[in-house]
Protein backbone atom coordinates (compact mmCIF):
# COMPACT_ATOMS: atom_id res chain seq x y z
CA UNK A 1 0.00 0.00 0.00
CA UNK A 2 3.03 2.29 0.30
CA UNK A 3 3.10 2.43 -3.51
CA UNK A 4 -0.48 3.75 -3.56
CA UNK A 5 0.48 6.59 -1.24
CA UNK A 6 3.50 7.51 -3.35
CA UNK A 7 1.39 7.52 -6.51
CA UNK A 8 -1.27 9.68 -4.86
CA UNK A 9 1.41 12.05 -3.60
CA UNK A 10 2.82 12.41 -7.09
CA UNK A 11 -0.62 12.89 -8.61
CA UNK A 12 -1.42 15.65 -6.10
CA UNK A 13 1.87 17.38 -6.89
CA UNK A 14 1.16 17.14 -10.61
CA UNK A 15 -2.37 18.51 -10.13
CA UNK A 16 -1.00 21.41 -8.10
CA UNK A 17 1.51 22.28 -10.80
CA UNK A 18 -1.11 21.98 -13.55
CA UNK A 19 -3.39 24.32 -11.58
CA UNK A 20 -0.59 26.89 -11.30
CA UNK A 21 0.19 26.58 -15.01
CA UNK A 22 -3.49 27.05 -15.80
CA UNK A 23 -3.63 30.23 -13.71
CA UNK A 24 -0.47 31.52 -15.38
CA UNK A 25 -1.93 30.82 -18.82
CA UNK A 26 -5.08 32.78 -17.97
CA UNK A 27 -2.91 35.74 -17.00
CA UNK A 28 -0.84 35.41 -20.17
CA UNK A 29 -4.00 35.26 -22.30
CA UNK A 30 -5.31 38.41 -20.61
CA UNK A 31 -2.08 40.27 -21.23
CA UNK A 32 -1.94 39.07 -24.82
CA UNK A 33 -5.47 40.33 -25.39
CA UNK A 34 -4.45 43.76 -24.13
CA UNK A 35 -1.41 43.77 -26.42
CA UNK A 36 -3.56 42.80 -29.40
CA UNK A 37 -5.93 45.69 -28.68
CA UNK A 38 -3.05 48.13 -28.36
CA UNK A 39 -1.50 46.87 -31.59
CA UNK A 40 -4.79 47.28 -33.45
CA UNK A 41 -5.17 50.80 -32.11
CA UNK A 42 -1.63 51.77 -33.11
CA UNK A 43 -2.07 50.19 -36.52
CA UNK A 44 -5.23 52.21 -37.16
CA UNK A 45 -3.51 55.43 -36.07
CA UNK A 46 -0.53 54.74 -38.33
CA UNK A 47 -2.83 54.08 -41.27
CA UNK A 48 -4.56 57.42 -40.67
CA UNK A 49 -1.21 59.21 -40.44
CA UNK A 50 -0.06 57.56 -43.65
CA UNK A 51 -3.22 58.77 -45.42
CA UNK A 52 -2.73 62.28 -44.09
CA UNK A 53 0.91 62.41 -45.17
CA UNK A 54 -0.04 61.15 -48.63
CA UNK A 55 -2.69 63.87 -48.99
CA UNK A 56 -0.19 66.52 -47.89
CA UNK A 57 2.42 65.26 -50.35
CA UNK A 58 -0.20 65.24 -53.09
CA UNK A 59 -1.24 68.84 -52.37
CA UNK A 60 2.39 69.95 -52.44
CA UNK A 61 2.96 68.04 -55.70
CA UNK A 62 5.64 65.92 -54.05
CA UNK A 63 4.13 62.72 -55.43
CA UNK A 64 2.30 61.81 -58.60
CA UNK A 65 -1.46 61.48 -58.18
Amino acid sequence: METDNIVLEHLRAIRSKVDRISEDMQEVKGRLGILEQQYASISIRLDRLDDRVFRIEKRLDLVEA
